[in-house]
């Protein structure tokens, strides 16, 4: 026989309606904070990932940029060293003719910038007579750069008899094959400036410098003297950014017959 009375069962009822809510909520709860932990731990995982991606793409950039820097100098040592050999009787030859067609010295050294700005000896066959220098200032309003920056003439009165051939035919540059080999300059890059040129540059030109110079690049095989000194800095900007082993090959083919043409060489 019961003793509870009304009010104690209306009280356990009411209890007995709010427990399954209150375990809806407790659920519920429970349920969101387990979202909260699997979407935590997703978002961990997926930035874990994304560093270990970025990590590999820089890991493979630097082993890719590292890789051309090496191929690339290989491809400087042998290259210039066959080059040297392979050149040689004519060398002797042009030697011989330098000195029987003016007095003056055999090889032309001049200090050029190179990589980040800094200086070298750049070394080239005399094809001019040895008061160039001094005769340059009377010459300047003849300068026939478009951009001035650069100082060309086609029919420059300083280049003598023998010199105007070695410059047709790029024979003067022969010697920079040793700058190769001291590591001052590679096969394929921008040529390498005067100091007075880089005092004129602007901060675009002067990208031109963060790589090493070259014997030949775009512009040498491209046209030559005969492109203005803005375009020839674009053509190196468009080289440095996309350079490589493959494209130097290529660069290194394309100039045996844009030598032997002798088109804009002056």
């Amino acid at each position: 026989m019961s003793l509870k009375g009304p009010e104690t069962v209306e009280l356990e009822g009411s209890r007995s309606r709010h427990l399954p809510g209150e375990a809806d909520a407790e659920h519920a709860a429970d349920l969101q904070a387990e979202i909260r932990r699997v979407s935590a731990a997703l978002k961990a995982q997926t930035r874990f990932t994304s560093d270990m991606r970025t990590r590999l793409k820089i890991r493979c950039h630097v082993l890719r940029v590292t890789a051309d820097r090496f191929f690339k100098r290989g491809l400087d040592v042998a290259g210039s060293l066959a080059a040297i050999i392979l050149l040689l009787p004519l060398f002797t030859a042009v030697a011989i003719w330098i000195k029987l067609d003016s007095p003056g010295p055999l090889i032309y050294r001049q200090v050029r910038i190179g990589q980040f700005g800094r200086p070298f000896y750049f070394y080239k066959f005399r094809s001019m007579y040895t008061d160039s220098e001094a005769r340059r200032a009377a010459l300047e309003r003849e300068n026939e750069s478009a951009d001035g920056v650069i100082f060309k003439m086609k029919n420059d009165p300083r280049i003598t008899r023998c010199g105007r051939f070695i410059r047709k035919y790029s024979i003067d540059e022969a010697p920079q094959f040793f700058n190769v080999l001291l590591g001052d300059m590679s096969l394929v890059g921008p040529r390498p400036p005067l100091p007075a040129e880089v005092a004129q540059y602007s901060l675009d030109a002067r990208k031109r410098l963060d790589i090493l110079p070259g014997i030949t690049c775009i512009w040498q095989i491209s046209g030559r003297s005969d492109i203005p000194f803005r375009e020839q800095v674009v053509m190196d900007q468009e080289y440095i950014r996309r350079q490589s082993f493959w494209k130097d090959v290529l660069i290194l083919f394309r100039t045996i017959p844009a030598v032997l043409a002798g088109k804009g060489a002056y």
